[in-house]
């Protein structure tokens, strides 16, 4: 898991996104909302495809909302089944207290399997 989760607000531009994903080698950012959100490279590389201006456009225009989680004491191998199930690449980590506290991606899961 990576830790400390890496959020960015709903109204920040897809471009702030981008840049913040370049400068913490990172491909995907929490986004606190009242049911989880998640913004990922997929996401930026479609609004880029778009023709999209990314500076105008909002991280709540292309963000997904609500994600699946999972909590810190799932198994590595549990956590890289709901990926296949639900086809995604990230899940946000949460705690007993059910505060978001990381994210598992696919790249944490194979350094972790290799």
């Amino acid at each position: 898991m990576s830790s400390p989760l890496e959020t960015i607000a709903k109204d920040a531009s897809v471009q702030e996104a981008a840049e913040r994903m370049r400068d913490q080698d990172i491909n995907g950012l929490f986004v606190r909302v009242s049911e989880g959100g998640i913004v990922t490279q997929t996401d930026i590389v479609q609004v880029v495809a778009d023709g999209a201006d990314p500076t105008s456009v909002t991280i709540a225009d292309v963000m997904t909302a609500p994600v699946e989680n999972v909590t810190t004491t799932v198994e590595i191998g549990e956590a890289a089944q709901m990926m296949t199930t639900y086809g995604i690449k990230h899940l946000p980590v949460i705690d007993r207290h059910r505060d978001y506290v990381g994210m598992v991606s696919s790249t944490d899961l194979t350094e972790e399997l290799a």
